[in-house]
């Protein structure tokens, strides 16, 4: 294997990976030849990457194994799902997108994640974690239905096999004992210490074809001998679970095989090739390591889990080297709302000792470290769990804890049903800190916090707030944290306008709007991120800005004085405009009978795609040209 200290600034010479149009190719290639096709393959992948920005270690990490598959698997009539997508990079690059990955994440590029859409080689569209089990599953019922001769494999990382979700299709797999492969890309958790020669030897022989023709051979003769069957399940399983982690993927009914080196490219092959004729739940464990082939990333993996985009200038001036992640010396003026949302924690945790901080491994992206470091025994990471992270903060706050669940807005879609009945209904005490609400930009339409304030305002009892700036996010969090109830904040991925935060923990009134500007004719009710382009707006039109703060419960006095002071209510809200915010004010308006032109804008009916922010909000009429323009529209 070829390694790495730099990301090369000029395009590397791939000469064999440039024949390669489809992965049908790679069948016909020596062992040598795939050898250096996966050399060509990391040399371009970070050459790309460089360029464009994006998913970084983990596609480094699974380079011999994207190769391997691919060669093994008659793809895509064999069908290949990937769990999440971080690690499907190489796998784009072999799959015909070559070229195109360096637009990749970008503006009517390609999509961060598999898309079906985008290519018949990405069976099934990605973005939260553990769904590949289920979906591979449900493919090979399908196959085994239709009676069609096909092979499924299910990519999934040990990082997201820490989803219940996971194990239920596991535990469903192996009771349909349907044809289905499961590899799990082993790159960070110790499930097993069994990795070296006799680990691999053992993989070696419990995938042979000696080995499966005996077994099964075996068990055919020993069928027609009482209880001998089962002497010789037993026997074997005692066996295997002396040298191998095999025991909770046995009992599950899966044949396990494993831990091998996911990065020793003829025992890929050699494995798989074995493993996709074998009939039945199969289970393949291998181990990686995070960036590898790139030294820097090796040694810190969750600091290239992603980069953004690295000028060539900028590599040059570094050697070729990414420019430090974290630097010491420049202290940054504006601060991200997660950071925000960090200091708060520390600062709230320092004066009340019932906090507790909980994250469905989130701690890095929500800013929860400094947290985690000042207070371990109030520091809970559940992993990818998000279900029970809302239920555990349920439980704590029955023993009279104050938990605060850390969580994004698009994953705590996948804990609705928690909020609703073990949280709400016995309205308990929970704060949800709600990051990346709104357009997140390049991850897309898996990743934008789009639809909370639609599912949240429905709950009884939930408050639900969005700040306007930094300073107003801290004190939103604070007055979460003291009403004596379910409370939500949420608040954009990134910087706000920068305004001064305050030391001080002072709530700030719950169900209060904020008068910014007086004007005629308009008036323009902002929730959260959208003041900013609101004020610009206002100025133009001489229209009132009203910053709502509150999506429940509206102030009521404020909406009612707008109505009767103006010709035209509009609404805005960095949410679906169907069940968002402004539903909330034509709601209040129908029930005080107040008739007044209201128009509501915000995000549309419709999943939005991946970019720059600012590119989505202007796509999405959402920038202060476009609120201008759909207010002008409507005016008479």
């Amino acid at each position: 294997m070829k390694l790495f200290d730099d990301i090369p600034v000029e395009r590397p010479a791939t000469p064999l990976l440039d024949t390669l149009e489809t992965p049908a190719s790679l069948r016909a290639m020596s062992m040598t030849q795939l050898l250096q096709v996966a050399d060509e393959l990391r040399a371009y992948l970070l050459y790309s990457v460089g360029v464009s920005g994006g998913h970084f270690g983990a596609g480094l990490g699974v380079v011999e194994l994207t190769v391997a598959l691919h060669q093994a698997l008659e793809t895509p009539h064999d069908r290949l799902v990937w769990d999440v997508g971080h690690q499907a990079y190489p796998h784009k690059i072999l799959t015909g997108r070559r070229e195109a990955m360096q637009r990749i994440r970008q503006y009517g590029g390609l999509a961060a994640f598999p898309r079906r859409a985008e290519s018949a080689y990405d069976t099934f569209g990605v973005g939260h974690s553990s769904t590949s089990i289920s979906a591979a599953l449900g493919m090979a019922l399908a196959a085994r239905t239709r009676g069609e001769q096909r092979r499924v494999c299910a990519v999934i990382g040990d990082g997201a096999l820490t989803a219940g979700m996971a194990f239920e299709a596991l535990a469903h797999a192996g009771h349909v004992d349907a044809n289905l492969l499961v590899v799990l890309n082993d790159n960070e958790m110790s499930i097993s210490e069994n990795v070296g020669g006799i680990a691999s030897y053992l993989a070696r022989i419990l995938a042979s074809k000696p080995y499966t023709t005996m077994r099964e051979g075996g068990k055919k003769v020993l069928s027609h001998l009482p209880g001998a069957l089962e002497l010789a399940r037993r026997t074997e399983e005692h066996m295997k679970g002396m040298v191998s982690p095999a025991t909770l993927f046995e009992e599950m009914g899966f044949n396990y095989i494993g831990p091998i080196d996911g990065h020793d490219l003829p025992l890929l092959v050699q494995t798989l090739r074995n493993m996709r004729d074998m009939e039945g739940p199969q289970f393949l464990h291998v181990k990686t390591r995070k960036g590898k082939g790139f030294l820097p990333a090796e040694a810190d993996p969750i600091g290239y889990h992603a980069i953004t985009k690295l000028e060539k200038n900028e590599l040059e001036k570094h050697g070729g080297t990414p420019p430090p992640l974290k630097p010491a010396a420049p202290v940054k003026k504006k601060l991200k709302y997660c950071n925000v949302f960090g200091d708060w924690l520390c600062d709230m945790a320092a004066a009340d000792e019932r906090l507790i901080g909980i994250t469905p491994a989130m701690r890095e992206g929500s800013d929860l470290i400094r947290f985690s470091q000042e207070h371990p025994g109030r520091y809970y990471d559940v992993a990818i769990a998000e279900q029970h992270a809302v239920t555990l903060a349920a439980g704590l706050a029955c023993e009279g804890m104050k938990p605060v669940v850390a969580i994004y807005s698009t994953f705590l879609q996948r804990g609705y049903d928690q909020l609703i009945h073990d949280v709400a209904v016995q309205e308990l005490d929970v704060t949800f800190a709600i990051d990346r609400a709104g357009l997140v930009g390049e991850d897309g339409p898996t990743h934008h916090g789009s639809l909370d304030l639609s599912y949240l305002r429905c709950v009884p009892g939930l408050v639900v707030l969005a700040p306007a700036d930094e300073a107003e996010c801290r004190a939103m969090l604070s007055a979460a944290y003291h009403h004596p109830g379910p409370a939500a904040v949420r608040y954009p991925r990134g910087s706000g306008p920068g305004v001064e935060i305050p030391g001080h923990l002072e709530p700030l009134a719950i169900g209060k709007a904020e008068l910014r500007r007086r004007g005629s004719r308009v008036a323009l009710l902002a929730f959260g991120s959208l003041n900013g382009p609101a004020a610009a707006v206002a100025e133009t039109l001489d229209a009132t800005h009203l910053n709502m703060r509150s999506i429940k419960p509206l102030d009521r006095d404020a909406v009612l004085a707008a109505a009767d002071d103006h010709d035209l209510l509009v609404t805005l809200e960095e949410n679906v405009v169907a069940g968002g915010a402004g539903s909330a004010v034509n709601e209040l308006l129908v029930a005080e009978g107040v008739q007044v032109e209201v128009l509501n804008l915000g995000l549309p009916d419709a999943f939005v795609e991946h970019g720059k922010p600012v590119e989505l909000l202007a796509e999405c009429g959402l920038d202060a040209d476009g609120i201008e323009a759909s207010i002008r529209a409507r005016l008479p």
